[in-house]
């Protein structure tokens, strides 16, 4: 890395990205824009993603690489990489998803010209594992409205969350907490983002998102591709798998009690409560939040149940325990 401070901090978690990982890194090198710092932080990957990394940044003085010695969840790596950083701005990458080569200079000069704007990022479509077209990701969100509130109201809606890998002002995410250990905890630490300030979407496709079998949302939320238009209506059967999310973004928490569904309803909660609003404008997120969720009660149910039978499972593997051998 050089001396001198970059204008642009690029922070890029991995698990056993060794696939698509040289296509990604490439994809961030060949930027028109090229004034910024590449943070790898690898969570203990047993593949060849230290030895990819470790090439690249003997290459790239730009480059910085980090392995965790243990797995510490998504989460957490996500937030590790943003501390290390040092830019004015900051942009996550992932490991498999490419960018148009004017990509980061586009989302700078936004935000360069436009202090009230906090996240800029494009349009997105899918590529598939070979890098060909898949689909238009066209979910249009007007997280660009002048009020906290209707932002607010505006992220509550069913999106995929690719405004997390847009470039970010470093300021705002210092006055923002950072990504949970839960389900849906990017769009909630995207929510708590708008509320700070204003996004802005460049009318153009330069982020290609890569779906394929071993990403996350391909493992607990299968249907996802179905979710990337506003056109169709979603059943709510289709919803991601919010437990196994949790312990995705928090290794810690594989085999414990979680309610992911209460647990999200309380984060949105604490999203109002503790952000910088006007009485007038908490009022009018709890009216969204009410707007929004209505016919999802029957999820907070559906944890309580879970709890019930895993209770009612573990006290029947002690009675058997308990149970005298019989010859």
């Amino acid at each position: 890395m050089t001396s001198n401070q970059p204008r642009l901090s690029i922070g890029l978690p991995v698990y056993n990205g060794e696939k698509f990982l040289k296509e990604a890194i490439d994809s961030l090198l060949a930027q028109t824009f090229q004034d910024f710092e590449i943070i790898i932080s690898d969570n203990a990957s047993t593949d060849k993603t230290e030895e990819i990394c470790r090439a690249y940044a003997e290459q790239d003085e730009r480059i910085c690489y980090y392995r965790n010695d243990n797995n510490i969840g998504c989460a957490r790596n996500f937030d590790r990489v943003f501390k290390l950083s040092s830019g004015e701005y900051f942009k996550w990458a992932a490991y498999d998803d490419l960018h148009a080569p004017d990509f980061i200079k586009k989302c700078v000069e936004v935000l360069d010209q436009d202090p009230t704007i906090i996240l800029c990022h494009s349009q997105t479509y899918f590529i598939d594992e070979k890098g060909s077209f898949l689909q238009n990701y066209d979910i249009k969100l007007k997280a660009d409205a002048l009020k906290p509130h209707e932002r607010f109201h505006e992220l509550l809606t069913k999106h995929l969350c690719y405004q997390c890998y847009g470039v970010i002002r470093a300021s705002a995410l210092r006055m923002t907490p950072p990504m949970g250990g839960y389900g849906n905890a990017d769009g909630i630490f995207l929510l708590r983002l708008g509320i700070l300030g204003r996004f802005h979407e460049i009318p153009e496709y330069l982020f290609f998102a890569r779906s394929h079998p071993q990403q996350s949302m391909s493992m607990y939320f299968p249907n996802y591709l179905l979710f990337a238009t506003n056109r169709k209506k979603h059943s709510l059967s289709m919803l991601p798998d919010f437990y196994a999310y949790a312990v995705w973004f928090d290794s810690a928490k594989k085999g414990q009690f979680l309610l992911p569904h209460w647990r999200i309803f309380w984060e949105y909660l604490l999203s109002i409560w503790r952000s910088p609003l006007s009485l007038h404008e908490r009022l009018y997120c709890h009216r969204s939040l009410h707007q929004q969720l209505k016919g999802t009660e029957y999820l907070l149910l559906k944890d309580l149940l879970m709890v019930v039978q895993r209770l009612w499972k573990d006290w029947q593997a002690a009675l058997i325990k308990k149970q005298p051998v019989r010859l």
